[in-house]
């Protein structure tokens, strides 16, 4: 796909040992197409299958949500460590004969060669496939017509995470409702990876007009909405701490770091909290979060907002400090920025994320 994203006037960047589309000239012009219209990404996924019988019983067994017995239902999820830590989010397909379990780039590889070390009497077959597959995003408040234009021989999904087959041209996808990362209406279309260059074409050629998006579009518009991000925001976590309840199934039976899930879900209040802040300066990750002289937290990712145009970040700050103030400040540049506390979503779109962190008292 470089060739393809070069003749749209890609400039790229490096995602572990990936290369992927970071804008196509002006990013800041296209998050507001996107808000406004439609945009398409090719998403930056590894993918592991499992197969067999037992395929949804083990990885059920695996990861902290219900994995849907229904073909064409999917979840998002998360593998934690015995300490509760995030060590991969993913969504998990149910794809009738096979699990189709969609992970960080990086995570795919490690994940089939740990959950292949454990499998023993079960009939279960696993494989990292991520070099099979190409998957593209589709998102802004015209996405669905996008959608529907293509997409020949269904319809178009409905419910999050549950997904439909069909075609788009000569070449067979599969078409899933996101859960909205962007904060706007979102599909996936996955389809062959030797598809993927006529796919790709159809999505911003044929039917309404469609703006290509690279990862530095995708990152203010997960930003916006308040989506929190594996590699920023989620990796080595506490779920409650970060708020993605979506990713829990409390009722579930046991998987590793339940124990620790639950606990801090019975304590009523996790020590941190994943809150939005509107900035008069722009930090970096990392940077410090001050109430006067004491510490309570860091940011973890900032931007400068092009539909509100101005500095916003996500933090992880003290959540007993969040009770005695809304304003702080952030260490900018060495000096102090003054930054107000701000409930997520930063931007209300045609969709809201899931993701969107969320705690017991909400």
């Amino acid at each position: 796909m470089q060739g393809r994203h070069t003749d749209y006037g890609a400039e790229f960047e490096t995602h572990g040992d990936r290369t992927v589309v970071s804008h196509y000239g002006r990013p800041e012009r296209t998050h507001l197409a996107v808000r406004n219209g439609v945009g398409a990404i090719e998403m930056d996924y590894g993918v592991v299958v499992v197969e067999g019988s037992d395929a949804v019983d083990f990885v059920d067994n695996a990861v902290s949500n219900a994995v849907p017995d229904d073909d064409g239902a999917g979840c998002y999820a998360l593998l934690l460590d015995p300490q509760g830590g995030i060590e991969t989010d993913l969504y998990v397909y149910n794809a009738g004969e096979r699990l189709l379990c969609f992970t960080p780039p990086t995570r795919a590889a490690p994940l089939a060669d740990d959950w292949g070390d454990k499998v023993f009497i079960q009939d279960v077959s696993i494989r990292d496939a991520s070099e099979e597959f190409a998957v593209f995003g589709v998102h802004g408040p015209t996405a669905t017509e996008t959608v529907a234009t293509l997409l020949a021989g269904a319809e178009v999904p409905e419910p999050p995470l549950t997904f439909v087959r069909g075609a788009i041209g000569d070449a067979g996808v599969t078409v899933v409702s996101t859960d909205d990362p962007t904060g706007e209406t979102g599909y996936e279309v996955i389809c062959r990876a030797d598809d993927a260059d006529d796919v790709w074409e159809s999505l911003l050629t044929r039917g309404t007009p469609t703006t290509p998006v690279g990862y530095r579009t995708w990152n203010t518009l997960t930003l916006e909405a308040g989506t929190p991000l594996f590699e920023t925001e989620l990796d080595g976590r506490i779920p409650n701490v970060a708020g993605v309840r979506n990713a829990l199934d409390f009722d579930k039976g046991c998987y590793v770091g339940q124990e620790v899930v639950s606990r801090v879900e019975n304590r009523g209040r996790p020590s941190e909290r994943l809150v939005g802040l509107e900035l008069d300066g722009l930090p970096e990750s990392g940077a410090a979060v001050l109430d006067g002289d004491d510490a309570i937290g860091e940011v973890t990712r900032a931007v400068q907002s092009p539909s509100l145009d101005r500095p916003i970040a996500l933090a992880y700050v003290e959540s007993g400090a969040l009770e005695e103030t809304s304003t702080v400040a952030v260490r900018v540049d060495g000096d102090d920025a003054d930054a107000t506390v701000t409930a997520l979503p930063f931007v209300e779109g045609s969709g809201e994320s899931a993701r969107r962190p969320r705690y017991d008292s909400e």
